[in-house]
């Protein structure tokens, strides 16, 4: 024994915890379901309950709005009392029982009974996302030392299981949904999800005793006749039942993300200007900026899952060789983009900082509403090149390329913003902030798309095309405005409050 080691140093694999590869995999799968249900969300609305575009464009941002705030509890529940694998584990079992349901409406002839059983599904499978988004993530961070060089690499190469599920999901899922029977896509969503299930359990060991909860004991005690953790489980009801209530009334959840934006914005302002010193001011005042901007990227480019949906499937050519593409596939595009896009960005920003040229955060803002309104306005000048008959689908394409390299201008680099311009004590109530001005952007994509199928002849090419070359102007003017005030606002970044004076 003399010489042996105390403990053996775990086995990577691509020099990484193996562990990584696991929740790679267990995200991949849980996107697969969700990117797949996405797809097939519109036309299900529209074309099996019969739906109007309105109704189902506020059903839709509804939906994608709650997803974004659910994580906030779930987060709270895993940091305070379950532990991220334990949430994790019981967030996907929850999401698969909701995709199940949404299979199972459509066996029975009773629409409105139908529709009730379609929409719990959709409270369960937000409650489920709740319990595993944000934790996944967080037990890809607690693999690694807090100073190790591999955790960026690490959450490039778990981002990228992201996207593989996210592409994969609107082709199988789409595919199945539209060609074989709706009851196909959402099973092949459920079965995506219990694969994920499956992978999480079995590779447990690769977490490293990560995740666990912050006190076993507690959990384990009994109250009321159960263990304390099975009460939490429990909890999952009524915040089901409270999703259901909100996605019932689409128009609370606006309501509800109004308020509470209001309330934190104002609270941030007063907190910057009574609590901070100068310098810390100004950072968290660009970060307020950049919260308030936000929202308008995400309501045009959530598009994609509703407006743009229905505009693919009744005003788009999408035969190819013969084979009639079904719409929801189109939906694979976005992430497919990611793959081929983020390598080229994160090149493009190295190589333009070490020359002093890279755009401040809020540049690469503006840019990224302006491609969202260029893409829209693409397509209004392809409607004027092709009128009277379907677009060419290579304007689609061409149009959710423009869309990624906005996204990639504003999701990851919105995020490092969030964790470099907030108070230390801060950061989690500012990444929390972030997706609530998330949710509060998808939200608005419902709005927008129940405002385009609400207007008169929204069938009507012409008049989808109308609506779509106005949101992109408006994008546009709005986008170039972030860009000339982007220089001042950098300076803030650089120098906190030394440049308030200025901005009065």
């Amino acid at each position: 024994m003399d010489g042996a080691p105390l403990y053996s140093e775990p086995r990577n694999f691509l020099g990484h915890p193996r562990g990584l590869f696991m929740l790679f995999f267990t995200e991949l799968w849980e996107r697969f379901s969700f990117y797949g249900m996405r797809a097939l969300l519109i036309f299900y609305l529209t074309k099996q309950f019969l739906f109007s575009d309105e109704r189902a464009g506020m059903l839709y941002g509804a939906y994608i709005a709650l997803v974004f705030v659910s994580p906030l509890v779930g987060g709270w529940l895993a940091d305070r009392y379950l532990g991220a694998r334990k949430a994790v584990l019981f967030g996907g079992i929850v999401i698969a029982l909701g995709h199940i349901l949404l299979g199972l409406d459509t066996l029975g002839g009773d629409r409105e009974g139908a529709t009730r059983i379609f929409l719990a599904g959709m409270a369960v499978i937000v409650v489920g996302t709740g319990f595993l988004k944000a934790n996944v993530s967080v037990l890809v961070g607690q693999l690694y030392p807090r100073d190790d060089m591999r955790r960026d690499p690490a959450y490039t190469i778990f981002y990228m299981g992201i996207n593989l599920g996210g592409a994969l999901g609107p082709i199988i899922c789409g595919a199945l949904g539209e060609m074989v029977g709706w009851s196909w896509g959402f099973g092949a969503a459920a079965l995506g999800m219990i694969l994920g299930i499956i992978v999480f359990v079995m590779g447990k060991p690769l977490l490293q005793g990560q995740g666990e909860a912050p006190d076993p004991a507690w959990l384990a005690r009994r109250s009321l006749g159960m263990p304390r953790e099975y009460w939490l489980y429990a909890s999952a009801l009524p915040f089901a039942a409270v999703m259901l209530a909100l996605l019932a009334s689409p128009a609370a959840v606006g309501y509800l993300l109004s308020a509470s934006g209001l309330a934190m914005g104002i609270g941030l302002v007063a907190y910057a200007c009574l609590k901070l010193d100068s310098d810390a001011r100004g950072r968290l005042l660009v970060a307020i900026f950049l919260l308030v901007v936000q929202p308008v990227f995400w309501g045009l480019f959530e598009q994609t899952g509703s407006s743009l949906n229905l505009f693919i499937d009744r005003h788009v050519d999408r035969t190819f060789f013969g084979f009639t593409v079904p719409a929801s596939l189109f939906q694979a595009v976005g992430p497919l983009s990611i793959f081929l896009l983020a390598p080229v960005f994160a090149w493009a920003w190295l190589a333009l900082g070490r020359k002093g040229l890279e755009p401040s955060t809020p540049a690469k803002f503006g840019l990224a509403i302006m491609q969202v309104g260029a893409g829209f306005l693409l397509l209004t000048g392809a409607g004027m090149l092709f009128p009277g008959v379907k677009m060419p689908m290579l304007f689609i394409i061409l149009l959710y390329m423009l869309h990624t390299m906005g996204e990639l201008c504003l999701s990851p680099v919105g995020l490092a913003a969030m964790s470099r311009l907030s108070p230390p004590r801060m950061l989690g109530l500012m990444m929390g902030t972030w997706f609530l001005a998330t949710a509060g952007g998808n939200f608005m994509s419902g709005v927008i798309a129940a405002a385009i199928g609400a207007s008169a002849g929204a069938n009507d090419a012409g008049a989808v095309l109308g609506a779509y070359g106005r949101i992109g102007a408006l994008a546009m003017l709005i986008g170039l405005m972030v860009l000339l005030l982007s220089p001042r606002i950098g300076r803030l970044m650089k120098q906190g409050g030394q440049g308030l004076p200025d901005m009065a």
